[in-house]
């Protein structure tokens, strides 16, 4: 059975850091974009950061300069270092394997990892 997993969510003050990780059981992991989304009550889930297969990256502007996406084929994982966290960062996160055409998400969703930036 393929799994997709997110992990690394938690509580914070702003200012601080949190690394995201999705792992997800996939043949040929390593052609497919991957990106991270964001979703809070009321609002549609909005694309975070992407990283094609061939390593470039795209970010929303509200995160540039403070998030960064990178992967890791060898393990099927995909990361999203977060620093500086501010409290409008707040949300459930979640990963997507398989970005189509403008990085549409295409793929399955996993349970999401809640982020919360608080003081």
């Amino acid at each position: 059975q393929v799994q997709l997993a997110e992990s690394g969510g938690g509580s914070v003050q702003p200012g601080g850091s949190l690394r995201l990780s999705c792992t997800h059981s996939i043949s040929h992991f390593s052609i497919y974009h991957l990106g991270w989304y964001r979703q809070v009550p009321g609002n549609q889930r909005s694309l975070v950061a992407a990283i094609t297969g061939s390593g470039n990256t795209k970010y929303a502007d509200s995160v540039k300069g403070r998030f960064t996406i990178s992967r890791d084929n060898a393990k099927n994982t995909v990361y999203l270092q977060m620093n500086s966290l501010k409290p409008e960062d707040t949300a459930v996160y979640y990963c997507n394997t398989n970005l189509g055409y403008n990085y549409a998400p295409t793929g399955p969703w996993g349970q999401g990892t809640q982020v919360t930036v608080s003081s």
